[in-house]
């Protein structure tokens, strides 16, 4: 009996269940990186009772798992908080129902309940962290895609209320003595806007100033049209500045079509503005919302914006309209032609109505009629010259060629020609491209490249280098023919003939500008000649053909009668684009 319980209970067998002690030194390995005894564990049982420390009881119910995460674990468990947003994951599947129920908003009391109320201070912190890791409230494919941008917005909406302290208005400057101007003063303006006409050098005012003036120091609203370089900023730059007086808060809000016109106002009302201390600010696209947001919300009098932009700062409350005294729509027909008319009436109907509505522009299409009935109340009209002539000082010339010469022919007037900076238009920005680059590669010019493709920050250096003389020659797109105050531009060259024959008017009025001589040349083919009809139509005068001299032309119809040629597209079009 007592061997057979000696056979039962021998110690081989013990020591065979002990053999595999690969585990168990594993197991005391792991005790001492991580610091768990068995007091450890049974103080982690107690504290998963409590609900106190679920990693900790997790780590000691379950050895295996721990083993495998060991060395994952052990940075992480000395941190502490920043594991606990990872645990929210891990135990997020059985309370979907809870958080859906209580929605992304409200999801911070669950949360403090599951982590014993440690973070009841700032449940919004963590909720919102955990959205933007785990997707938005309520789980699944649609939250995460909704998420960010929901954040996002919701910053956006309490930024601008919180971020930065409105300034008082400064006191104005003191006001330079006079003399002034004569003429201008007599228009009624007031001493510190003559003071600053003083210092720019106007003599006289132009056609447009000395009769849009008086009207607008009135109050009325005026429609004024315009050719371009006649002084139409300035027109209705000096009598708004006038109205506004002393700085306060915002009164002014100018819309223009693209940034690039934005910038240009901004630059002229400051110095119209220099002895009045009123406060101008541009608004467009294309960069940062911070300085742009900072300036509306510490003070601002004058707001020279593009429509995109400025939506937006109306739809997240960092700006209203509600002060408004004085609406200009700057280049009015661009904006139409660029589809802008339905954000110009959300921002016009935002205005008060006993605002004081000023439309301007080189052209005034009917299309415009339509807008100023509803916008302006009882405007004045002011047209000088006809109403889609160039400026007289412009010499027009056509040049016809076959199409695969164009750029040849252009390379050949730009050597025969004697200019001192030129602006090239072509049709398209591939266009625009090539060009650039081939007349880069030449080395015989110094080039600069405007197009909607470039960079903001690019096409500003483009134009200030050009107007400061450090570029002869500017490659662009319709981009820049719209109001561009550029002086001393000697010609224009349209690559293309434009499409529509108003853009031709307002390409060739970047030169003889202020009553200064310029040269306009346009590149034609037949394929172009409808378009060159409509141009004349518009201008109401023949423009004179050219050709180059020692060009070795290709044969086409037009160059040596036009008439035939037309006839030719009229009945043979498509034969003769494949000979081309």
């Amino acid at each position: 009996m007592s061997s057979h319980e000696s056979r039962k209970e021998s110690p081989p067998p013990a020591k065979k269940e002990k053999k595999p002690s690969l585990i168990s030194r594993l197991k005391a390995k792991i005790s001492k990186v991580i610091g768990l005894g068995k007091k450890k564990k049974a103080s982690a049982k107690t504290a998963t009772e409590k609900g106190e420390h679920p990693k900790a009881a997790r780590d000691a119910m379950f050895p295996e798992a721990a083993r495998e995460h060991a060395a994952k674990e052990r940075s992480p468990r000395q941190e502490g908080k920043p594991r606990e947003p990872r645990r929210e994951r891990e135990h997020r599947p059985e309370r979907t129902e809870r958080r859906e129920g209580d929605g992304n908003r409200e999801g911070s009391k669950p949360q403090g309940e599951r982590s014993g109320g440690e973070r009841s201070s700032s449940d919004r912190r963590p909720e919102r962290g955990g959205d933007r890791r785990g997707g938005g409230g309520g789980g699944g494919a649609g939250g995460r895609g909704r998420g960010p941008q929901r954040l996002a917005n919701e910053e956006r909406e309490v930024r601008p209320t919180t971020r930065f302290a409105a300034e008082a208005a400064p006191p104005p400057p003191p006001v330079p003595e006079g003399p002034y101007p004569e003429e201008f003063e007599a228009l009624g303006l007031s001493p510190a806007v003559l003071a600053s006409v003083r210092d720019l050098g106007y003599g006289s005012p132009t056609e447009i100033q000395s009769k849009a003036i008086p009207v607008i120091l009135e109050g009325k609203d005026v429609v004024g049209a315009s050719q371009t370089g006649t002084g139409k900023t300035a027109a209705f730059g000096l009598p708004t500045l006038t109205r506004l007086g002393a700085p306060g808060g915002i009164r002014c809000l100018i819309l223009e079509p693209t940034r690039e016109l934005a910038a240009q106002v901004v630059e002229a009302f400051e110095k119209l503005g220099k002895h009045t201390g009123i406060r101008t600010l541009l608004v467009h696209g294309g960069v940062g919302y911070g300085k742009q947001r900072e300036g509306i919300e510490k003070g601002v009098d004058i707001l020279v914006a593009t429509p995109g932009r400025l939506l937006d700062f109306m739809g997240d409350g960092t700006l209203s309209l509600d002060t408004i005294e004085v609406v200009i729509l700057d280049e009015v027909d661009r904006m139409l032609d660029m589809g802008f008319l339905p954000d110009v009436q959300r921002i016009v109907e935002k205005t008060p109505k006993s605002r004081q509505t000023l439309f301007f522009s080189a052209t005034m299409p009917p299309q415009i009629k339509s807008l100023a009935d509803w916008a302006l109340k009882d405007p004045v009209s002011i047209e000088i010259g006809l109403r889609f002539s160039p400026a007289e000082t412009v010499s027009h010339y056509l040049y016809p060629v076959a199409g695969d010469q164009r750029e040849e022919l252009l390379l050949s007037i730009l050597k025969s020609t004697h200019f001192t900076s030129v602006m090239i238009f072509t049709r398209t920005k591939v266009q625009a491209d090539k060009l650039y680059a081939n007349l880069q590669s030449m080395g015989e010019y110094t080039c600069a490249i405007m197009h909607g493709d470039i960079p903001q920050r690019d096409r500003e250096k483009a134009l200030k280098a050009f107007r400061e003389g450090q570029c002869e020659v500017i490659v662009a797109t319709d981009l820049a023919a719209r109001g561009l105050d550029i002086s001393g531009v000697t010609h224009v060259i349209n690559y293309c003939v434009p499409d529509n024959p108003e853009d031709y008017v307002h390409r060739i009025g970047r030169t003889g500008r202020a009553q200064k001589e310029g040269d306009a040349f346009t590149l034609f083919a037949a394929d172009e000649m409808k378009q060159v009809e409509a141009i004349e139509t518009l201008i109401k005068r023949k423009i004179e053909r050219r050709k180059q001299p020692d060009f070795k032309y290709t044969y086409t119809t037009i160059l040596e009668d036009e008439s035939h040629a037309r006839s030719v597209m009229r009945t043979g079009k498509s034969s003769v684009r494949r000979r081309r």
